[in-house]
């Protein structure tokens, strides 16, 4: 039988149209709605670098300085001014202007003696939120592994990609560890038990802060919990969304403006109109 010839022409086609590592750009329209970016600003939008927050759950360093502390006009006023090493996340300098800042990281400007922490408002977008030195000095951390290394060492690994060996043996997966930014030490935790404050990382009650009152086991499937805020009103979400920010009623760190409470529709009518 005659032998198949591979045909030189397809052959070359076939072999330059092989992808070659992660897309290296991002269009504007495929970015994560919470960045707020306008749509005809432009045609790309900055793509996060790789690091302790996912690509749709992180606001970049150049998005934070140029569009919400205002810092910055252009992309390469904010090159200049991290290339300076004026600003640290979390305690450590960081120059690249897509290095991903996520939930709960600090982020501290010395030369201005400005710290923010990243939170979520009621609508589940990044707030850049001013808070004091001593806030600042910690973060909250939730727990998302827990498990034994070599030698039979107990260690944990955060949700912004920290591994911490011998934590607390009452830690558990669900649980907040309170950190020590300088350190990195765990200052003190809370359980992800009913009655503690929690905040709503994920899906449509994103940025929705509340009590846990209720605790719904599924086998096979998420877990569901029942949460009530300070104006009364109930929700439900998966166990995966929520994110314990304090003991009992009192939060351990200071929330943005509207404190987790969403208004409905006609509620921020109203409120608007007073202010008018």
């Amino acid at each position: 039988p005659a032998k198949l010839v591979k045909h030189p022409v397809l052959f070359r086609k076939q072999r330059f149209n092989m992808v070659r590592g992660p897309k290296k750009h991002l269009k504007r329209l495929n970015a994560p709605k919470h960045w707020m970016l306008d749509k005809l600003g432009g045609i790309f939008a900055p793509k996060p670098s790789p690091g302790p927050h996912k690509q749709r759950e992180c606001l970049p360093l150049l998005l934070i300085l140029r569009n919400r502390l205002k810092y910055a006009l252009t992309y390469k006023e904010v090159v200049q001014i991290l290339k300076q090493r004026l600003v640290k996340v979390d305690g450590k300098v960081r120059t690249d202007t897509t290095y991903p800042a996520g939930f709960m990281d600090v982020i501290e400007i010395e030369k201005t003696d400005e710290h923010f922490r990243l939170v979520y408002d009621v609508k589940g977008r990044f707030v850049v939120h001013r808070i004091g030195k001593e806030e600042a000095s910690y973060k909250l951390c939730q727990v998302k592994r827990m498990e034994f290394g070599k030698g039979g060492v107990p260690y944990i690994v955060t949700h912004d990609g920290r591994t911490l060996r011998y934590p607390d043996p009452d830690v558990k997966v669900g649980d907040t560890i309170m950190l020590d930014i300088e350190t990195s030490k765990i200052k003190d935790f809370v359980k992800f038990d009913i009655g503690n404050l929690v905040m709503i990382t994920a899906g449509h009650n994103n940025g929705r802060v509340g009590t846990i009152i209720h605790k719904e086991k599924h086998k096979g499937d998420f877990d569901i919990v029942h949460m009530e805020d300070a104006a009364g009103n109930k929700f439900v979400t998966r166990n995966v969304n929520v994110f314990v920010i304090g003991k009992g009623n009192k939060a351990l760190v200071s929330l943005p403006k509207g404190k987790g409470v969403r208004l409905s529709i006609l509620q921020e009518q109203a409120k608007r109109y007073a202010a008018a």
